[in-house]
């Protein structure tokens, strides 16, 4: 909270250097300075977790190391896990924290600056003048917080699906919280006319485009959705398959080595699923850990998968915006015939 704090007053001052032609200028140049910021520092570590956690760290005999140590693995599970968790710490844990330290620090503000035994002496106003000061960017905090949330709910909802209904829960009580802030510990805040949200709508529309783009990579290369199918379609036994011996591989796991080996064994029962994780080998053996075909068919599966996910995502936008163009064309004609009956 402190570094945001100076961080804050840090694009205050740059923003009357860039010198805004209005008033607008100079809040849509903050917005967009301090969401940059906040969305940095927040969704870095989801971003490394994500696409970058368990990828980068070499193979036996070849490990990234940095001052010595090895980066750090995936979970076993697959690194959605980590994802997953990492998500429900941030909707829970996170969120209720802050809307504690938002209801606390301006009622020790005032807790401060009256003492109980004065209140009956002092008039209304003077009561008022003691509350916590409100300017032009006091609702600026109210909205970031929510659009910080909204990015959480829709960036990573396929890692952590029940964020929606995390995030419906915090808002029930920030409702109450907020109304308490605003009636009893701030001073009233000046209305102004408006038109819309402002930048605001820039940025959540970027928001909702980013999201399509972080759920597809999230399903196609961080889960293990794709490698299931693979395996169900190249390597697994299909439904249409009743014998009763199949043929599988079963995984032990070589901590020393931290690779996967495949022994094949002959199961004497039948059974309906197999694990999908008993792919054949990416590398060729311990030794040799050049990429077999297996590797390219899975990650060939993965960037098709993304592919095709983006193109149907865009397709229906892509609809709606022209039914909407045609209907305010005929909504023209419409208008321009009954004037030419009127004239």
């Amino acid at each position: 909270l402190g570094v945001i704090s100076v961080t804050e007053k840090v694009y205050f001052i740059l923003t009357k250097i860039l010198y805004p032609n209005s008033r607008y200028d100079k809040e849509k140049s903050f917005t967009i300075m301090m969401f940059t910021f906040q969305f940095l520092t927040l969704f870095s570590s989801l971003f490394y977790v994500a696409f970058f956690l368990g990828r980068i760290n070499g193979h036996p005999g070849n490990y990234v190391r940095i001052a010595g140590h090895r980066l750090e693995e995936c979970h076993p599970s697959g690194c959605l896990t980590d994802l997953f968790i990492q998500m429900a710490v941030i909707m829970t844990l996170s969120q209720g924290i802050n809307s504690i330290a938002e209801i606390t620090k301006p009622k020790k503000n005032v807790d401060c600056w009256v003492k109980p035994c004065d209140y009956c002496l002092f008039k209304d106003w003077r009561k008022n003048h003691q509350l916590a000061d409100t300017d032009g960017f006091s609702l600026f905090h109210e909205i970031l917080e929510m659009v910080i949330q909204f990015s959480f709910i829709t960036l990573f909802v396929a890692a952590f699906p029940l964020a929606p209904f995390m995030a419906l829960i915090n808002n029930i009580f920030e409702i109450r919280l907020d109304a308490i802030k605003m009636v009893q510990l701030e001073r009233r805040l000046i209305p102004k006319k408006t038109n819309s949200i402002g930048v605001w709508a820039n940025v959540l529309e970027t928001i909702g485009v980013l999201a399509a783009i972080s759920n597809g990579l999230v399903i196609g290369i961080t889960s293990d959705f794709i490698p299931r199918l693979v395996y169900y379609y190249f390597y697994g036994p299909t439904p249409h398959i009743t014998e009763v011996t199949q043929k599988c591989f079963i995984i032990q796991f070589n901590k020393s080595l931290f690779v996967y080996i495949f022994i094949p064994v002959v199961l004497l029962f039948f059974f309906s699923m197999v694990l999908y994780k008993q792919i054949p080998l990416y590398f060729r053996s311990e030794e040799d850990h050049s990429l077999t075909s297996h590797f390219w068919l899975v990650l060939a599966a993965r960037l098709g998968f993304v592919i095709v996910f983006e193109v149907c995502l865009r397709r229906p936008a892509e609809r709606a915006e022209e039914k909407e163009r045609v209907r305010r064309q005929r909504r023209g004609i419409r208008v321009r015939k009954k004037r030419g009956k009127g004239g």
